[in-house]
């Protein structure tokens, strides 16, 4: 039988907000830097987390007005507190910067990924860096993006929350 949590999580992949719709569109079928992300997906039959990538141990969290509520707002730093003492590195994103700048969105992915190499690649042991400047990815409408050519965010960086 499966738990409660999971049933949850399989009803919130099938009722995705636009945001979470469009990011997923970007980071599916490892088609973002080749890492496999999951959504909507249960951590330690605890929490639910918005999109997770193992091999980095990223979580990426998409936030609504709701969540600049004081009592939200305490809820999301022990929430984040628990998953990074298991392992993961939180990325908080308002909902609104994922629908208009879908591009600096990406580029904060990427930095994030930069930070946290893989623990299955190591240049120690002789093998090559996966990624290097001519990673790719596909925007929503198709569009080929370069690592390098990837437009940065040119408004305000308070849109991009990485938990503390």
């Amino acid at each position: 039988m499966k738990s409660k949590i999971t049933f949850l999580a399989k009803v919130l992949r099938k009722k995705q907000t636009p945001a979470e719709n469009l990011l997923w569109q970007f980071l599916k079928a490892k088609s973002f830097e080749n890492l496999k992300f999951r959504r909507q997906f249960p951590i330690d039959e605890k929490y639910i987390v918005d999109f997770v990538c193992f091999e980095k141990r990223i979580i990426i969290e998409l936030d609504g007005g709701q969540h600049d509520e004081e009592l939200n707002i305490q809820k999301d730093k022990e929430r984040d507190g628990y998953l990074e003492r298991q392992g993961f590195k939180i990325l908080r994103v308002w909902n609104n910067d994922v629908l208009s700048n879908i591009d600096g969105v990406g580029q904060k992915i990427l930095e994030m990924c930069d930070e946290n190499p893989s623990p299955r690649s190591s240049p120690a042991r002789g093998e090559e860096e996966r990624r290097g400047s001519t990673a790719k990815f596909l925007s929503p409408c198709g569009r080929e993006h370069k690592r390098g050519g990837i437009r940065k965010n040119k408004k305000k960086k308070e849109g991009f929350r990485e938990a503390k």
